[in-house]
């Protein structure tokens, strides 16, 4: 399910998030929480933040950018920059 094909609310968009991430980059759905550091919990590097702007598009139907990460440090600030794109 896309975020826009039904209006999603901020909390299933999160629960969503949470599943695709932790089967994408592998970790224990439980350490997605707002306060985690984005980068550190899933071991990013700057090829992975391709591949979560790829899968954020294809998941949840937002467009993101590098740009969108430069303010991005934990979950907490990811999850209301897609909110804001979903204009929730």
């Amino acid at each position: 399910m896309h975020a826009n094909d039904v209006k999603m609310s901020l909390d299933e968009v999160i629960e969503e998030t949470r599943d695709f991430l932790s089967e994408e980059f592998e970790v224990d759905r439980n350490l997605i929480l707002p306060e985690n550091n984005l980068k550190d919990t899933l071991d990013l590097d700057s090829l992975d933040y391709v591949d979560l702007v790829v899968l954020i598009e294809e998941n949840l139907n937002v467009k993101l950018t590098g740009e969108d990460f430069k303010e991005i440090s934990t979950f907490g600030d990811f999850y209301r920059l897609v909110g804001r794109k979903l204009a929730l």
